[in-house]
This record gives C-alpha cells, structure tokens and sequence, in this order.
C-alpha cells in the first residue's frame, strides 16, 4: 500500500461469463462448437453455470468466499494457546516461518562512520553497516550533544511510490547535492509540514537512525512498474522481497540498541504509511523495540480487500505481503504480538487507502489483547478526523510527547 496519494489509474479488467463464454469454452481445443457427442458433458439449458471472472481492482470474482475462509485461527482470543507468552512465540514463528528469509543473527555490523554534519543540538552521521549477508547499506545517525545514553528512535521510511529517496524523507540530508535536498524538502512540505521528522527527534534528545529500505535512495531507485518483477524474482529464488525488508528492519534496531550512546532499554521504532507497517511488525519481530508509533497504516485484511483499495494495485502491496499468513494472522493479529509494550496508532478520517470499518476493526482487535493483559493505558488509538494521509505537525507533537512519557 502507498505511502501518499501517488497513484497510477487502477482501470478495469473485466472476463466475459455467463452463456456465451461458456460456448466458447467449450469449443476450446477442438476449432469447433461442442458437438452431440459432448452434450452428456454439458449443463443444461435452464441451468448455465457461469464462468468465474475477473471484477474491477484485480479481484477474482468469487473473492468473497476466498475472505469467508480467513478465519485467523492463530490471533490471540481465538488460538488455542491461552499462556500469552506462549502464544506470542508461537505467533511470532509462524510470521518469521513466513518471511521466507532466514534470521541473519552471525553477519557482524562492521559499522563504518562518516560525513559528520552538526544541526541544532545534535550531530549528523552517516553510518554503512551490513544489516544481513546480502550487502551493506548506508544509512543516517542522528545523536544529541551530550554525554548520554539517550533513548532512541528508529526511523521507517514510507512507499509513496517515490524512490529516489528513502532515509532522507525522514532525515533531512547532507553532503548529498541539491537535487536530494530538494526533493527531500518537497516531501517534508507534502507531508510532514515542512519538518524532518528525525532532526525534530534529535533536537528533542533522541538518537535517530534511518536506514533505505532495498530499492529507496542509496539502494535504488526503482520506479513503480518494476516493483511486481522485482518482487517474483524474490518469490523465484525462494525469497521475500517484504521478508528481506522485515529481517532488515529487526537488525537494525538492535544495531540502534547495542550503541554506547544509546539506552538500550529505551527505543522506539516509529513511521508513516509503509514506515508505520514497518513499526509494529519490527515491534512484533524484535524484543529490542521498547514501544513503537504507527501513523496511518493499520487496518483489517479483510476490510482492506475491497474494490477500489489501494492494496488492491499489486506493485506497492508486495512490501507487506508475506505469502501465507493470511492463513493464520490479521494485520493487527501479528501487531499484538508486541503486547503488552506502549503502541501509538494514529490515523486520519479522510484517508482513502484505508476503509474506516477496517480501521476500527483493527482497533478493536489490538484493544481487546491489551486489555487482556491488563494493559489498556499502554495502548493508544486515535482517529484525527480532518486530517488524511499525512504526518502533521500537531501530530508529530503528538507522537514526541507520548514517546517521552513511555520511554
């Protein structure tokens, strides 16, 4: 699903069903109408079944009944497993059995650090370090004057179908050129009220990291229509392209704990669109994460699976699909598993890439498994009804006060 409002046409993919279709198939191999001899084969007059198609968004056309089948028999309430720690193992290893990436816990960091820039109470850093064995990817530090530990942030960047920036739409950047700049700055005005959301942290004292997902930034860019191959060329090799993303995302915060000049036992991983899926699946995935604030992606599968979705493009969606676990988990089935650890969802009314019913639908599933474990206050939702798909100012003023009261 889309960061913003960046959206290529979904048009309308419509099958021919019904009688005449049925016709067709039936001639289907032989050049020529069925003949008598086929007739015993064929459904009566009176009684045509039609064809299954395609309806508008790419759905097939029995959709609901592939929905009715998602009975999510492994959330929490629902599980037969009633220990909460034991479920929560469980249900984290059915999503990292779906991943399709192996956890890569021996490659070492080897962390290199360099361009150091000093913005207003904080230096800037960049840092290349090996989050798998795949490569090294360089990403941006951010660190409060003083002598610490201070408590952390770990920035996810979101989709927005633009890529030839990642890190730097959360980080302001440096020592980059014009060109990156300006874009950053676009969409720092576009989204976040003309602020960095990282810098804003740091000048808040909050270590900051931000790293580019594979395809944004230094790691890319890709454009829009190569996202589906490259995603079945992971698929191919046996891979996850939303899998790799995810591992990526967990080493990276416990790449942020393990600093000297960070506290460990105080970070917080935060984001926007895709960073906010990012968010509470890296809370889910690392007990490195002491809470996390979601802004503007939480919703129910089934309430998302709609014509006329967003999700429903393909492209930007194979960020957050892991094949399979739709089977077993929601959405926010798999942010429970962070329970019961301070999570922040926000989310504005005027969104369109989410329906409001899937929205609370996803509320009331993360409320019910705080709440049973006596934990309701560490939970936070709040739908801004004016606002859309954005990460305001008086929503990031939000967002800083409650991760200096939970950390």
């Amino acid at each position: 699903m889309s960061a913003g409002p960046e959206q290529l046409p979904l048009g309308r993919r419509a099958f021919v069903a019904g009688t005449g279709a049925a016709a067709l198939l039936a001639g289907a191999g032989s050049g020529a109408a069925a003949s008598p001899a086929h007739a015993a084969d064929a459904a009566p007059a009176n009684d045509v079944t039609e064809a299954a198609g395609i309806v508008e968004g790419n759905l097939p056309e029995f959709h609901p009944l592939l929905k009715d089948g998602l009975s999510f028999p492994l959330a929490w309430g629902t599980s037969p497993v009633r220990d909460f720690r034991a479920w929560r193992r469980a249900a984290r290893a059915k999503v990292e059995e779906h991943l399709l990436v192996e956890r890569d816990d021996n490659t070492s960091y080897a962390p290199e650090f360099g361009d150091r820039a000093q913005g207003d109470g904080y230096t800037r850093e960049s840092v290349t370090l090996a989050l798998t064995r795949y490569g090294r990817v360089r990403g941006a530090l951010l660190t409060p004057h003083g002598p610490g530990p201070f408590p952390a942030v770990l920035l996810l960047h979101d989709h927005g179908s633009k890529f030839d920036i990642g890190k730097e739409k959360l980080v302001r950047p440096w020592g980059t050129g014009e060109a990156r700049l300006a874009s950053a700055q676009a969409w720092a005005d576009r989204y976040f009220s003309g602020r960095f959301v990282g810098d804003e942290l740091a000048r808040r004292g909050y270590v900051v990291l931000a790293v580019d997902a594979l395809g944004w930034g230094d790691r890319g860019p890709i454009t829009y229509e190569q996202q589906q191959a490259l995603a079945s060329n992971f698929y191919n090799l046996g891979s996850s392209l939303a899998g790799l993303m995810a591992r990526e995302d967990v080493r990276a915060a416990r790449f942020l704990a393990g600093l000297d000049r960070v506290d460990r036992r105080r970070v917080a991983a935060l984001g926007f669109s895709m960073g906010a899926y990012r968010a509470w699946q890296t809370a889910a995935l690392s007990d490195d994460v002491a809470a996390a604030a979601c802004v503007s992606w939480m919703t129910g599968l089934k309430e998302v699976m709609e014509p006329g979705n967003n999700i429903l493009r393909g492209q930007s969606s194979y960020w957050m699909l892991h094949p399979g676990l739709a089977r077993h988990l929601d959405f926010p089935d798999v942010a429970s598993i962070a329970a019961p650890r301070p999570m922040l969802f926000l989310h504005g009314a005027l969104d369109t890439l989410f329906t409001d019913r899937g929205v609370q639908v996803a509320y009331e599933k993360l409320r019910a498994v705080w709440s049973s474990r006596h934990a309701g206050e560490q939970l936070r939702t709040k739908v801004w009804p004016e606002l859309g798909h954005v990460f305001t100012a008086p929503q990031q003023d939000d967002v800083f006060v409650w991760l200096d009261a939970v950390l």
